[in-house]
């Protein structure tokens, strides 16, 4: 069931140039079924595991490949999409796109944090977001990767109400977990000082698997890339690949983990 509370990440969809070869990839890589994509919203083709919408493809418009790759997009919930844009402007931040009614399926923004984060806003309607999470196939966690982890943790945290806490870990390692509710809701990493300036700040979207290395391998046989990994962390073994067209994302298998997870402090 979808987590609608104020800031909970609650849908994700994934812009590309070629839509159907997005189906082909991610149809083979999790299993995904898909609907018929809706002309009246642009083409929009909602993904399902085993009937239960876990995410969406989009097509890109034309032109928007040469100024924004293909990419996922991350959703948080809201109860009032209009007072959000109002809150990310207070805070600093872009309103990429104007609140909008979306059908009756509900309403949603676009916006961009001071150092480049791009993320939306979902106000439901009758669709909720995510009817499955932390199982394969399904949406299973998110970052945010920044250059400025403390601007980060105050402009999400004015948006949204998160309360950021530190990890604790090795002194090179700036991560916090964002809370609501004394639960995490999402992590938040800052890029280390050498890293290559080329890489933009953005959302990382986990998707659950069964296996991390099969998934990795299938993902290269169906024309992807493997970025970084396979990993084996506390909460799961995972990896960063691209799909066939570009567009990055993670995969973990929740149930192999190593050790305790780090404290926090």
């Amino acid at each position: 069931m979808a987590d609608i509370r104020e800031g909970a990440p609650c849908w994700a969809d994934v812009t590309l140039p070629d839509v159907e070869e997005g189906k082909r990839f991610y149809g083979q890589l999790f299993g995904w079924t898909f609907d018929r994509a809706a002309d009246e919203f642009g083409g929009y083709a909602q993904a399902y595991a085993d009937g239960a919408a876990v995410a969406a493809l989009a097509p890109q418009m034309p032109g928007q490949g040469a100024i924004a790759p293909a990419a996922w997009n991350l959703y948080l919930a809201s109860e009032d999409v209009p007072a959000a844009a109002d809150r990310v402007r207070a805070a600093g931040g872009d309103v990429l796109v104007e609140p909008m009614l979306v059908g009756d399926f509900g309403s949603m923004l676009v916006a961009r944090d001071p150092g480049g984060v791009v993320f939306g806003v979902w106000e439901p309607g009758t669709h909720e977001g995510f009817a499955r999470r932390f199982e394969p196939g399904a949406y299973a966690w998110a970052e945010v990767y920044t250059r400025d982890g403390a601007a980060a943790d105050a402009f999400f945290s004015e948006v949204f109400p998160f309360e950021p806490i530190a990890v604790e870990g090795p002194p090179s390692v700036d991560y916090a977990l964002w809370q609501l509710d004394g639960g995490p809701a999402l992590g938040r990493y800052r890029f280390p000082p050498d890293a290559p300036a080329d890489i933009a700040a953005h959302i990382e979207v986990f998707f659950g698997v069964g296996d991390c290395d099969a998934a990795v391998a299938t993902a290269r046989g169906l024309g992807g890339r493997l970025i970084d990994g396979p990993m084996d962390s506390p909460y799961g073994r995972y990896a960063a690949v691209a799909d066939s067209q570009g567009a990055n994302f993670m995969v973990i298998d929740l149930e192999t983990t190593t050790a305790e997870p780090p404290g926090d402090s």
